[in-house]
């Protein structure tokens, strides 16, 4: 890989490598359009855009064409990689929330999918008939219309912001595991109260869920009929979502970086190292631990939004304790601390358990179903509970003890994070 590098770290080279690369890969998904490698490709040219050094406008200019039209285009070809795209950001803004909690400020929160929670299930009821079953038609008219979905995006902002300082204000003692069972609890609390709050009045229609839940309106359907483009909703609202979802993790990738380098971000970092001399160079900790807590759980509020949209259908089923231990991975995986290592950690994990570990699945159950012999074994006689996608949180568990064993600072850790561990 030392050659690689060399052409990386030369501007001209690795402009035309990356360039090379995303043509290559995304002529190989349009003439493959099922072809699992070739799309995997297409991610592998966009981090290796990452590691290239070149100037920073023609980077930002590369990215734009690879997600902004690429991707959509591919997604037209075959819907399923726009679907894996979308939930890719999906979960990118989920890791950059609680990189802010656990990265940043060494809070450990096991429960952050009960924001995400939050944020869904605000939409949900007012977005749906729901509503109409505790409110008189006389006060408003349920569900709400679309255009509506845009003010309650900013409205689970600070609904999320909110729930996250009530989750602080208990925990502002609380340290290491202690904090995490504290917030284990919030996050299970939470779920439970959606699966019972549908009596005696019903607001979130218990494990049932909400169903249907309101879609932003297509505002631009008619200037594309005005173009000569055709299209259904049924074609349009991936491509929307996608487009959504894409502008808020830009959104939320700048209010990191601002935030990382502000004195708020030093004191969280001062926190996480050592709250007691945090406090005696004047870092107000009530302050800044609530902040953390409010910053990252209004991410996970607007996504919430966003995901109850898209999947049309929620229910307390859809945010699990696991929900909050596959985030928690993805911010360990990428490296705790590091925006890149968050957005990376976030797309591994979600690529492994939605393409990886299903191709796998559906490649040996081709084998198996065909009779095919390898080294005088008959594939036939597999046991059928023997599926890669079955055991996802299996492989994800090994995944991260390798990690913590070989390279504990993350894949792509924080520069501080590995002159640490560089001293051990």
């Amino acid at each position: 890989m030392a050659w690689l590098t060399a052409v990386l770290e030369r501007p001209g080279p690795a402009t035309a490598l990356v360039v090379a690369l995303i043509a290559c890969s995304s002529a190989a998904v349009a003439y493959s359009p099922r072809s699992l490698i070739a799309f995997l490709l297409f991610q592998g040219s966009i981090l290796l855009l990452y590691f290239a050094r070149m100037a920073p406008w023609r980077k930002r200019a590369l990215a734009a064409l690879t997600l902004g039209i690429l991707m959509p285009i591919l997604g037209t070809i075959n819907g399923y990689y726009l679907e894996v795209a979308t939930q890719v950001g999906i979960f990118v803004a989920l890791a950059l929330g609680l990189n802010i909690v656990v990265g940043l400020a060494g809070l450990l929160d096991l429960g952050y999918v009960a924001f995400y929670a939050v944020g869904a299930y605000t939409w949900a009821i007012y977005g749906s008939p729901q509503a109409a079953k505790f409110i008189p038609e006389s006060v408003a008219h349920f569900p709400l219309g679309g255009a509506w979905f845009f003010v309650f995006v900013l409205l689970a902002v600070g609904v999320g912001a909110g729930t996250g300082v009530l989750l602080g204000l208990p925990v502002l003692r609380l340290r290491g595991d202690y904090l995490a069972i504290v917030t284990l609890g919030f996050g299970e609390v939470i779920r439970v109260l959606a699966n019972n709050l549908d009596k005696p009045i019903n607001f979130t229609n218990g494990p049932q869920g909400i169903t249907p839940i309101g879609r932003p309106p297509l505002f631009f359907q008619p200037l594309l009929a005005w173009v000569g483009i055709e299209a259904p909703p049924s074609a349009l609202y991936p491509l929307y979502f996608y487009a959504i979802v894409l502008l808020i993790v830009g959104l939320v990738i700048l209010v990191n970086r601002r935030l990382e380098n502000s004195h708020i971000g030093r004191a969280w970092e001062a926190i996480r190292e050592d709250e007691t001399a945090a406090q005696a160079m004047g870092v107000p900790l009530v302050r800044m631990k609530l902040l953390a807590f409010a910053c990252g759980a209004s991410f996970a509020g607007a996504m919430g939004v966003v995901f109850s949209a898209k999947q049309v259908f929620i229910n307390p089923e859809s945010f699990t304790f696991l929900e909050s231990i596959g985030v928690l991975s993805m911010v360990i995986l990428g490296g705790m601390g590091s925006i890149p290592g968050a957005i990376l950690g976030a797309t591994v994990v979600t690529v492994l358990n939605l393409q990886v570990l299903k191709g796998l699945s559906l490649w040996l159950n081709s084998l198996r179903n065909a009779g095919v012999t390898i080294l005088g074994y008959n594939l036939a006689n597999l046991p059928t509970q023997l599926e890669p996608a079955k055991y996802e949180r299996m492989i994800f568990g090994i995944i991260l003890i390798l990690m913590m064993i070989y390279r504990p600072q993350g894949i792509l850790p924080a520069r501080r994070r590995t002159r640490e561990l560089g001293e051990r």
